[in-house]
């Protein structure tokens, strides 16, 4: 029987309902998660690896690194098939990403989650680690790095986006539709991706901010940003990627600070594009050197940002690793 790894760090998955607090609570670990439900051991050979109980907010940059550097370090092992991450959904992208960024073997690697707590009616957790499991277990999922997987459904971790605070439905891409599904009888892929970038970097550089853009709004924040040691800045603009004109100036000095400056867009589908010219536009901060997005949201953008900055700090380097497979 294959050997599955199980990646636990926490999440929904693990909570249940504590009445002194009156909210949910961590409270499972990945083998009363897998007692819950013991069909799951008769998919594969599981094997788990328990690296905390943390929720989404509480995963943090330092925690995303080490989860991925265990998965790097497991998934070598020549007795694994493939691996399961249990996380937070809230932040469950980000990590997702990050791992997907840096994993460079064959074999599968599946995040999943869920939506609904232990105690509460319909608990998804095992019917998406099931859809997990499956997912890994697939011949046809080798090669095509990490995915998400919630409600049947199999997206790519570049792409998927949590976009309701709870519908079991929430994962979507909503750019381009999931790879696949996990029916009844098999996993069944539709598509494959194009183009999957892997960036090798020794570390992740944390300094990197998160600025939004809204109508009337200032250069404040990316000011800020600078002066307090930003080694990198991501604006979610609106639109195509355009910001306000007042905005420009602070974007100029980060860029005039050697600061790269990443614009991505606000809007749920779509890519950033320089096709307005008027001032804040997206070709006016392709004139002034920002980088642009794709389709990448924002906070994938700081995710990749964060890795290329912890490879390199050569002005042309970044904007190839940035740019490059970001359409």
């Amino acid at each position: 029987m294959a050997r599955v790894l199980i990646l636990f760090t926490g999440g929904t998955i693990g909570m249940r309902f504590d009445p002194q607090v009156g909210a949910a609570v961590p409270a499972l670990g990945a083998r009363e998660l897998l007692e819950h439900d013991p069909a799951l051991q008769q998919l594969a050979d599981l094997e788990v690896f328990e690296y905390g109980r943390y929720p989404g907010p509480h995963m943090t940059l330092e925690r995303m690194w080490e989860v991925s550097e265990i998965l790097r370090r497991e998934i070598g092992r020549k007795d694994i098939t493939g691996a399961v991450v249990t996380h937070g959904t809230d932040t469950l992208e980000e990590t997702a990403y990050l791992l997907d960024l840096r994993h460079t073997s064959p074999k599968p690697v599946a995040v999943v989650g869920a939506m609904r707590t232990v105690n509460e009616p319909g608990f998804d957790g095992p019917a998406n680690l099931s859809a997990a499991i499956r997912t890994v277990l697939s011949p046809q999922a080798r090669g095509q790095g990490v995915f998400v997987v919630l409600n049947q459904m199999i997206h790519a971790a570049s792409e998927a986006t949590k976009t309701d605070t709870q519908q079991l439905e929430t994962f979507q891409s909503p750019v381009f539709g999931p790879l696949g599904l996990v029916d009844v009888d098999r996993v069944i892929f539709g598509r494959r991706l194009v183009d999957r970038i892997v960036i090798d970097a020794p570390r992740l550089e944390p300094r990197v901010d998160l600025v939004t853009m809204c109508a009337g709004a200032d250069g404040r924040f990316i000011d800020f940003a600078r002066e307090s040691g930003a080694r990198g800045i991501v604006v979610e603009g609106t639109g195509r990627g355009n910001v306000t004109p007042q905005a420009v100036p602070a974007i100029q000095r980060a860029l005039d600070a050697g600061i790269p400056v990443v614009i991505a867009t606000r809007c749920a589908h779509g890519r950033v594009l320089d096709i307005y010219g008027y001032e804040g536009s997206g070709h006016d901060l392709r004139q002034r050197g920002v980088l642009f997005a794709g389709t990448l949201n924002a906070a994938k953008a700081r995710i990749r940002l964060m890795l290329i900055l912890g490879r390199t700090s050569d002005p042309r380097e970044i904007r190839t690793l940035m740019e490059c497979g970001a359409y």
